[in-house]
């Protein structure tokens, strides 16, 4: 198997899916984004988003819980890659709002990878993360980029 076989180069992969539920969101919300639209239905229904939604940062969240246990379902023959960190991601969106009750689907596409000058046998890999609700609407997109080692 090629190194960009293995990386799934080119293909979307689907990561699963994870329904939001109200309880879910609120919980999210008090620890980490105290918005009243993430806290209280009755305030959430007078807001601009019309309903209780879920933080964009939890949505982003279950998108990495799922690629993680993806991408550890993969691992342990030798010949995968060894991940290590992010340096960051780009062009975060959140063109529409997850409410609760929805239930969300995760996919991620490997687009490139490219050989680290200052870190000898290290690559960078880039990506597009994305989450689509039951309608297909697209709900969450960013460019990922995470460092690794491929085997030799």
């Amino acid at each position: 198997m090629t190194l960009d076989d293995y990386l799934d180069l080119g293909r979307r992969i689907e990561l699963g899916s994870h329904r939001f539920t109200a309880q879910a969101i609120i919980d999210f919300a008090r620890k980490y984004d105290p918005q009243p639209f993430h806290l209280d239905e009755a305030a959430a229904r007078g807001s601009l988003l019309g309903g209780l939604c879920t933080s964009g940062w939890h949505t982003a969240s279950v998108w990495m819980k799922l690629n993680l246990a993806h991408s550890a379902a993969r691992s342990g023959d030798g010949s995968a890659p060894v991940f290590g960190p992010s340096p960051g991601f780009r062009n975060m969106k959140w063109p529409m709002p997850v409410f609760a009750g929805e239930t969300v689907s995760y996919s991620r596409t490997s687009l490139s990878h490219r050989a680290l000058a200052s870190r000898p046998g290290w690559r960078l890999l880039s990506g597009l993360a994305e989450a689509r609700d039951s309608t297909g609407a697209q709900v969450m997109e960013f460019e990922t980029a995470v460092l690794f080692h491929a085997p030799q």
